[in-house]
C-alpha cells in the first residue's frame, strides 16, 4: 500500500472513532454525513451534528484530495509545480452551554509527486469563560503526548499555537491555545514513522480530553448574560477563521467544498460596538487571560489577571 493511502485510511478511521465518541458523550445528537467529490481529484466525507444535547453545532470532516498544484498554493507554500496529495481530519465543536469550551483540532498530511512530504496540525481550546484548572488540565494532556514523542515538542508547539491562534487586529489570543505544528518532515533524527506516530497520538487524544470537558461542564446553570458573552466570544472565533486561518484559505484555494470548509462557523454569533466586560465579572477575568506565553502547566505560575 502506498504511504499516502495508508495515512488517508488512518485519518478516515480516526474520523469515525471521534464521531462515535462525541455522539456517545452528547447523548442525543447524530452526525449527518455528506460525501463530496473534487473535480480536480479526490473528495471527502463531511459530518455535521446540529442541535444536540451538548453540542449545538459540530463538524468532523475528512478529506483526501489530489491533482495539479494550484498556483496560489505554489506561492503560499513556496514549493515546485507538480502533482500534490493532501489528506486530513478537521474538527470544530460549538457547545450549547457557555461553560463548555469550543474546541478545534486538525491533523493533516501533504505530499508532492517529487517526494516532498510533511505532517501538520494542532489542537486548541477556546473557553467562553476561562477556567484556569481546566486550561491546565488541557495543556497537561497535550504536554504528556508531546513529551512521549520528543522533549522539545511541547514548548515549541505551544509557542507556535500562541502565535498562530492570535487575533492581531484585537491583540488577544483566540483562547488558551494548545499546540500547533506544520511541515514536520524527515530531518535530523526525525523519520516519517516518528512524525506519523506523533500525529496519530495527537488525533487519538482529542475525544477523551474533550468529552471529559463536556461532562464536567454541560450541566452547569447559566443566565442570559452568559449566553450574551458566549455570542461575543463566538464572534471572535469567526473573525479569526475568516481573517487569519491558513487552513480556510488553503481549502478554498485548492477547490475544496465550501460548506465543509466553513463548517467551523458557529450557528450564531453577535457583535457589539466597543464592548468591554465590566470589571469584577468572569467575562472580564477571561479577557485578561487572552494573552500569549501563559504557563498553563505550572500550578505556581502567576496568571495575568492576578
Amino acid at each position: 500500500m502506498e504511504r499516502k493511502q495508508e495515512v488517508a485510511d488512518w485519518f478516515r478511521s480516526l474520523q469515525k472513532s471521534i464521531i462515535k465518541q462525541l455522539e456517545d458523550a452528547d447523548g442525543r445528537g447524530s452526525f449527518v454525513e455528506t460525501v463530496w467529490n473534487r473535480v480536480e481529484g479526490g473528495g471527502g466525507f463531511s459530518n455535521v451534528l446540529e442541535n444536540g444535547a451538548v453540542i449545538e453545532k459540530g463538524g468532523v470532516n475528512f478529506s483526501a484530495v489530489h491533482g495539479p498544484m494550484p498556483e496560489k498554493i505554489i506561492k503560499a507554500l513556496d514549493v515546485a509545480t507538480g502533482q500534490f496529495f493532501a489528506s486530513g481530519v478537521s474538527i470544530v465543536i460549538h457547545p450549547r452551554n457557555p461553560f463548555v469550551p469550543i474546541i478545534h483540532m486538525n491533523v493533516r498530511y501533504f505530499e508532492m509527486d517529487q517526494g516532498t512530504w510533511w505532517f501538520g496540525g494542532g489542537i486548541d481550546l477556546t473557553p467562553h469563560y476561562i477556567d484556569v484548572d481546566q486550561a491546565r488540565y488541557f495543556h497537561q494532556q497535550l504536554k504528556q503526548v508531546c513529551d512521549t514523542h520528543h522533549a522539545t515538542y511541547y514548548d515549541e508547539f505551544k509557542k507556535w499555537a500562541d502565535d498562530y491562534f492570535y487575533l492581531k487586529h484585537r491583540a488577544e489570543t483566540r483562547g488558551v491555545g494548545g499546540i500547533f505544528f506544520d511541515r514536520l518532515a524527515d530531518q535530523e533524527d526525525f523519520t516519517f514513522e516518528q512524525r506519523y506516530r506523533f500525529v496519530q497520538a495527537v488525533g487519538e487524544q482529542f475525544a477523551p480530553v474533550y468529552t471529559h470537558l463536556m461532562k464536567i461542564n454541560q450541566d452547569k446553570a447559566f443566565a442570559q448574560e452568559d449566553k450574551d458573552w458566549q455570542m461575543i466570544r463566538r464572534s471572535r472565533y469567526v473573525e479569526f477563521n475568516l481573517l487569519w486561518d491558513k487552513g480556510t484559505k488553503f481549502g478554498l484555494d485548492t477547490g475544496g467544498r465550501t460548506e465543509s470548509i466553513l463548517m467551523s462557523m458557529p450557528p450564531q454569533a453577535n457583535w457589539h460596538y466597543q464592548y468591554e466586560p465590566s470589571k469584577g465579572t468572569q467575562a472580564h477575568e477571561t479577557q485578561q487571560l487572552l494573552q500569549k506565553d501563559i504557563d498553563w502547566v505550572n500550578k505556581n505560575a502567576k496568571m495575568p489577571a492576578e
